[in-house]
């Protein structure tokens, strides 16, 4: 819910407070959100440099680092490293500048796999034989590279116990997706793994970060701070492909492919997650297409089905936002307590 200043007046014109109060909640409320990231200029700049620095330190890189050697790589990065935790700690504790000073922060856990990467390279120790220079890292799925996803993750852990900053969640998050990758071939054999395999293990692995995501929500209020979207969104990219991607030899299993999707929808309402609503969406959809064009390729009716169970949708959804309160307050009486404070809060 967003709440104006003109929302505050009307509730003095109504009687419900004075106008005194409205402009001193009015004052309190916009201190408060002082504190919390908005979309201005200022908190474009701080993450559209952010983003740059570690799109410099990670997907630009190019071979001329190669030259540095492992040692040098790894001193570079830790020195990189050092001076933004330096840097964000002044910001965020000292000059109250949360924003910037968390995404400092966030760049300096994002140094993680290329100073682990610059150790093995220089100690020649790697998990699965050498897998390349680090440009790789980005590009091809290689057990070796688990090390480096392993080390970002618990500094990303380390580094969220001391700063309460969301977006610090998104480099774990990132590599915790890309561990659901390189976990393959550790788990069946650097050159014995096969792509249902592959899809196998990012399938569940996608499931235990949604759990991880919820376990986040419930124990973390929103409003604070949204500590689950990442993971969120890497553990249904990982889910959603790896279940997509899977090979349905009948049209009773790309059923139930569609019954999935259309509980992520479900789960979309009941978590207050639009993720879900999008990946559920496109699902669905997808397998409608397919209806339309194997199955009832030829069938007159199959479009007017569709288009009345459309219209269909969109008069409910006119219905639900009609009578959202009074559907809310019944699912309210009607759910259990318990079943109640499983679901996160706003």
């Amino acid at each position: 819910m967003k709440i104006y200043k003109e929302d505050l007046h009307w509730a003095a014109s109504q009687g419900l407070i004075t106008e005194a109060q409205a402009d001193a909640l009015w004052q309190a409320l916009s201190h408060r959100s002082d504190h919390r990231p908005q979309f201005n200029f200022a908190n474009v700049a701080f993450y559209f440099g952010a983003l740059v620095v570690i799109s410099a330190m990670s997907w630009f890189m190019n071979l001329a680092w190669e030259s540095f050697g492992g040692g040098g790589i790894f001193l570079l990065a830790s020195i990189y490293a050092f001076c933004f935790v330096m840097a964000g700690k002044t910001l965020y504790f000292r000059q109250n500048m949360k924003v910037p000073g968390g995404l400092l922060f966030a760049i300096a856990v994002c140094m993680t796999p290329l100073a682990i990467y610059g150790l093995q390279r220089w100690t020649g120790f790697w998990i699965q034989g050498d897998p390349g220079v680090y440009r790789d890292y980005y590009i091809w799925i290689k057990g070796s590279w688990f090390l480096m996803e392993l080390g970002t993750v618990i500094s990303g852990l380390i580094a969220l116990k001391f700063v309460r900053f969301p977006f610090l969640t998104a480099p774990i998050a990132f590599s915790l997706y890309f561990m659901s990758m390189d976990l393959t071939p550790l788990l069946f054999g650097k050159n014995e793994f096969t792509w249902e395999q592959r899809l196998l293990v990012s399938l569940w692995f996608g499931i235990a970060c949604i759990i991880v995501a919820y376990l986040v929500d419930l124990r973390t209020r929103r409003r604070d701070g949204d500590f689950a979207f990442w993971l969120y969104l890497f553990g249904l990219l990982a889910f959603w492909f790896g279940m997509t991607l899977m090979r349905d030899s009948n049209e009773w299993q790309k059923f139930i492919y569609c019954l999935i999707n259309l509980g992520l929808i479900l789960l979309s309402v009941l978590l207050k997650r639009r993720v879900f609503m999008i990946f559920g969406a496109i699902g669905v959809f997808g397998y409608l297409s397919h209806l339309a064009y194997t199955v009832f390729k030829d069938a007159l009716l199959f479009p007017f089905a569709l288009t009345v169970l459309g219209i269909s949708i969109i008069y409910l959804g006119v219905l639900y936002q009609r009578h959202s309160r009074v559907i809310e307050h019944f699912f309210d009486r009607c759910l259990p307590q318990e079943l109640r404070q499983l679901l996160p809060r706003d």
